[in-house]
C-alpha cells in the first residue's frame, strides 16, 4: 500500500499530536484513578467525588488540548462556514425578505383575506396569501374606479418592508367613502351642493342606522373616535376657476362602487335638468 500521500498530508503532525495527547491523558487518568482507589485515608463518598472530578478534568483537558492542536484547521473551517453562510444569504435574500414581510404582516395584522388594500400603487381585494406572496383581485383603473379589472396581481411579501399598506376596509362592514364632483365657477355650486346632499341622504338612508351602530362598536373595540355617518359636502378650490365638491358618505365595504354610481347618475341627471331649466329661463 502506498502511504506517501498520507505521510505528506498537512494534517499528519496534528494527528500524531492528538494521539500523543490521548495516550498521555489515558495514562494520567489511570494513574490518578489507581491512586484514589488504593488510598486508605479517604472515605467511599470522598473517593466517588474524586473519581468524578478526575473524569471531568481529564475530559476538559483533552478537549482544550485538541482545540490547541487543531486551531489552524478549525479557523480555516470556520472561514469556510462563514463564506458558505454569506453565499447562502445572498442567494436566498429575496426569500428571507418575503419571510420577514410575512412576519411583519402577521405581527401588525395589516390585512387579511377579503380586505381591500393598496400596495405600491396596486389596489385590489386579497384573495390569497402565503408565506411568500399575496394575491389581489385588481380594482381600477386608478383610484377613480372600484370595479374589478379581471386581473389577478401577485406581489412578494417583501414589498411590505419598503412600501406602506393602505387598508381601505379597515372598518370592515362599513367604511367612509369620499368622491369628488368637479365644477366650474360659472356653475351654481350652491344648488349643486344642496342637490348632492339630498341625493346622498336618500341613497344612504336604508343602511344609515346599521352604519351608525357599526361605527359605535368600532369605537369601543379599536379605541378611536367613531366618524360621523351623516353625508357631508366640503368645498375645495384646487385651482383658479374650478370648484370641487367633496362628498363624504358611509358605505357598505363591498358596495362602494354601486353606491357611488347611483349617486353620480342621479346627481348628473338632476343637475343637468336644473341647469338647462335655468338657461331657458335666463
Amino acid at each position: 500500500m502506498n502511504w506517501m500521500p498520507f505521510s505528506n498530508s498537512v494534517i499528519l503532525p496534528d494527528i500524531i499530536k492528538s494521539l500523543i495527547l490521548l495516550t498521555m491523558i489515558l495514562i494520567g487518568r489511570l494513574v490518578l484513578m489507581r491512586a484514589v482507589a488504593h488510598s486508605t485515608s479517604l472515605t467511599v463518598e470522598t473517593k466517588r467525588r474524586w473519581v468524578l472530578m478526575i473524569r471531568n478534568i481529564v475530559a476538559a483537558v483533552f478537549v482544550i488540548g485538541l482545540a490547541f492542536i487543531w486551531a489552524h484547521e478549525l479557523s480555516t473551517f470556520a472561514v469556510s462556514l462563514v463564506a458558505i453562510a454569506v453565499a447562502l444569504v445572498l442567494a436566498t435574500k429575496e426569500l428571507i425578505l418575503c419571510l420577514s414581510g410575512t412576519v411583519l404582516r402577521a405581527g401588525s395584522n395589516a390585512y387579511t383575506l377579503g380586505d381591500r388594500i393598496e400596495v405600491s400603487g396596486t389596489r385590489g381585494n386579497v384573495i390569497d396569501q402565503n408565506v411568500l406572496a399575496t394575491t389581489l383581485l385588481e380594482i381600477g383603473p386608478g383610484h377613480c374606479s372600484s370595479q374589478y379589472t379581471g386581473r389577478a396581481v401577485v406581489f412578494p411579501n417583501s414589498l411590505l418592508l419598503s412600501h406602506p399598506v393602505i387598508n381601505e376596509t379597515y372598518m370592515k362592514e362599513y367604511l367612509v367613502h369620499v368622491l369628488t364632483i368637479p365644477l366650474t365657477m360659472e356653475d351654481d355650486w350652491q344648488a349643486a351642493e344642496k342637490l348632492l346632499l339630498e341625493i346622498s341622504v336618500s341613497e344612504c338612508l336604508p343602511f344609515m342606522e346599521e352604519a351608525r351602530v357599526h361605527m359605535k362598536q368600532l369605537e369601543g373595540k379599536a379605541w378611536l373616535d367613531a366618524p360621523s355617518v351623516e353625508p357631508r359636502v366640503s368645498i375645495h378650490l384646487p385651482e383658479p376657476g374650478r370648484i370641487d365638491l367633496l362628498l363624504r358618505i358611509p358605505s357598505p365595504a363591498h358596495r362602494t362602487s354601486r353606491l357611488e354610481q347611483a349617486i353620480l347618475r342621479r346627481f348628473l341627471s338632476a343637475f343637468s335638468s336644473k341647469t338647462a331649466r335655468r338657461e331657458r329661463l335666463g
